[in-house]
């Protein structure tokens, strides 16, 4: 018998590290002037129209069996993932869907886009869901659309953060696809064969919103826009951290030391991000990684002390100290000088 994760105790205490839902001004993005790149944004939509894994996300024999080989510390942290990555491709589709709907009239070729992207990432999050039914579970997405908040962003600040979304998911896809390829008795569950495919759709989103970006100057080519790109970047990368860092049993089990492996995603993500952004983050200095350890460190003191058995004013005093270190090490990330990007992209092989 299959039963139902019950969200409502699962995200009754949303974090800045939960995976969120968005909303956003879509008066204002149906007012959007694409001509500028109107030619790579057809090009694009031939891609999406193509639907190149259309045929991929096909359960093979291997999914059917039982995984009760599995210890139980494995299973639970194995489930989580897949929770977490449904989730966040679910909150995909439902911003992309409705995108589409609003635009369809005003902004019909980006309407388009944002429609085959929702059927990936329905796609992606149905594929997820029918795993997490492997363990006799299942997500009630319908309850998540329902009952989760929505998190306004500007459409600028949506392009930014949605483009790193996407680069940071085929970077970590494809580095957890490669590990496997190469150490396969780490391969404890076959959807990792479909990694290497899977997140060409994630790069091709990517593609989208650097081609969006690209159509609006103003959101890459001033100061502001500097600042902007740096705090997402710095944010982006950040939360993976310390995501990552709550879950290095789970990263242990597939054969990854999950510092390392994030340190790669950054780096690779960051050099991907310097072909749009007008800045990229100096990912080499020492101190970079230093103080995110530190960071990460710190937020699983926040953890630790939500478990205590102790008064909540203790707990809240305790706590406020701890997110004030938070941000001043978060202010100290932000004021590490950027690189310029075309710095950057001229020592690119």
């Amino acid at each position: 018998m299959q039963n139902t994760i019950n969200q409502s105790d699962r995200y009754a205490k949303e974090t800045l590290l939960t995976p969120r839902f968005y909303t956003t001004d879509f008066d204002e993005m149906a007012k959007l002037d694409i001509s500028l790149n109107i030619e790579e944004f057809e090009a694009i939509l031939q891609e999406f129209r193509a639907d190149y894994n259309k045929q991929h996300f096909i359960r093979d024999l291997e999914f059917d069996q039982s995984w009760n080989h599995l210890d139980n510390k494995t299973k639970s942290l194995f489930i989580e993932f897949l929770e977490r990555s449904c989730t966040a491709e679910f909150s995909g589709f439902l911003l992309y869907k409705e995108l589409s709907r609003r635009l369809e009239k005003k902004n019909p070729i980006i309407a388009e886009c944002f429609l085959l992207m929702s059927r990936d990432e329905a796609r992606h999050a149905g594929f997820l869901n029918k795993a997490i039914a492997d363990f006799n579970l299942s997500l009630d997405l319908g309850f998540l659309t329902k009952s989760r908040k929505y998190t306004f962003f500007s459409p600028k600040f949506i392009f930014y953060a949605t483009y790193l979304s996407e680069k940071i998911g085929y970077w970590r896809y494809i580095t957890i696809y490669r590990h496997l390829e190469k150490y396969p008795e780490y391969r404890i569950y076959p959807i990792f064969k479909f990694f290497e495919n899977w997140c060409q759709d994630e790069n091709r989103h990517g593609d989208f919103f650097a081609a969006l970006l690209r159509s609006q100057p103003q959101f890459l080519n001033n100061n502001v826009s500097k600042l902007w790109c740096k705090f997402f970047l710095l944010s982006v990368f950040a939360t993976m951290y310390l995501n990552d860092f709550q879950r290095s049993d789970f990263y242990k089990s597939i054969g990854l030391d999950a510092r390392q492996y994030n340190m790669q995603v950054i780096r690779k993500t960051n050099e991907s991000a310097s072909r749009i952004f007008p800045i990229a983050l100096n990912v080499d200095t020492p101190i970079f990684f230093k103080y995110l350890d530190t960071c990460a460190s710190k937020n699983k003191m926040l953890t630790e002390i939500e478990k205590k058995d102790t008064n909540l004013i203790h707990k809240f005093l305790l706590k406020s100290m701890i997110y004030a270190e938070l941000a001043g090490y978060f202010a100290k990330l932000y004021l590490i000088p950027p690189i310029n990007s075309n710095a950057l992209r001229n020592t690119l092989k």
